[in-house]
């Protein structure tokens, strides 16, 4: 093994460093990874924007990382070896002791670093992790197929589980971006009827193609009451943050329909209390999960292939 690898640390907010390090020694319970390839996903942003200037060394931001085991660590459960391909999402392994992890709740865990923001990352040659973090990675994928998948495919796959729908049901991608385009293959492939939103005409073939079998473009049209026309959305997957645009969306809801919000913001969401209540309707947040979660979502997306990678995740790095 070299003693040394090259890393990309945030020098200071907003600016990336090619630095080299000195090859660490995984701690108990770690597994040193030697990366292959890490996503580079819309949170990068803000954790590199974001950075605390004083915090020495600097942090290596990147989560969605795909590579293998280069070391492992004392403690480190069996079913992990040396030479293993695997992943880590942006969920940097549970704690397995607070309340949420008692109760099997592991992407609720109160005490798990955020990787890329309070635990180095994947834009570099090694990283370590956690080995409650490690995800294992099919065979049939390359490297640079699965790293999105650890944080945008497991997100928008988890919400639209959480959603309740069932196969025949009209769901409702609102925002085609890093997530939506991905949400939108896997709501087609999970049988549903899929309606994408979205802002001006120029995306309409994309998300056609993409899965959806109508487009809405909200810039020229109420999407609620085209929602209602078709007979409502029994769910609506949020991937946009800005409340207004999600308030308006939500009328579209059916009776007994829910609104999963996947997109984070700090805006307050403005809901009808009424229209929740008279049509039983619902909201729900959704983080993107535990590595089991993601395990199965992997393999989901091996089964329903061939999947297709956005221009954002064609930006994914290779290390080797």
């Amino acid at each position: 093994m070299k003693q040394t690898y090259r890393a990309m640390q945030i020098s200071r907010p907003g600016v990336l460093e090619l630095v080299e390090r000195p090859t660490p020694a995984p701690g108990i319970g770690e597994a040193l990874i030697e990366v292959e390839a890490c996503g580079i996903c819309g949170a990068d942003t803000g954790d590199i924007e974001g950075a605390d200037p004083a915090l020495q060394p600097p942090r290596v931001p990147g989560h969605e990382v795909v590579g293998r085991i280069a070391a492992l660590g004392e403690h480190t459960p069996g079913i992990w070896k040396v030479g293993q391909r695997v992943g880590v999402g942006r969920l940097g392994g549970h704690c397995n002791e607070c309340a949420q992890c008692r109760q099997g709740h592991f992407q609720l865990c109160q005490n798990q670093p955020f990787v890329g923001a309070s635990r180095d990352g994947g834009y570099a040659e090694m990283m370590l992790a956690r080995a409650t973090g490690l995800v294992s990675i099919p065979d049939q994928l390359d490297a640079e197929e699965a790293a999105p998948i650890l944080c945008a495919g497991l997100a928008t796959f988890s919400a639209l589980k959480k959603s309740c729908a069932q196969a025949g049901d009209t769901v409702v991608v609102l925002g085609i971006g890093g997530l939506g385009h991905m949400a939108l293959q896997y709501a087609r492939r999970m049988g549903f009827r899929v309606i994408a939103v979205g802002r001006g005409s120029d995306i309409a073939q994309d998300a056609l193609e993409l899965g959806a079998h109508v487009y809405i473009d909200s810039n020229e049209t109420d999407a609620a009451a085209e929602l209602r026309a078709m007979g409502g959305a029994q769910a609506i997957v949020t991937t946009v943050a800005h409340a207004a645009t999600v308030a308006a969306v939500m009328g579209g809801l059916a009776p007994g329909g829910r609104l999963v919000v996947l997109g984070a913001g700090k805006d307050p969401l403005p809901v009808s209390a009424g229209h929740l209540v008279v049509g039983e309707r619902s909201v729900q947040g959704s983080i993107t999960g535990s590595p089991y979660d993601n395990e199965k979502t992997l393999d989901f997306s091996v089964l329903a292939a061939p999947y297709r990678i956005s221009p954002w995740d064609k930006a994914t790095m290779r290390t080797t």
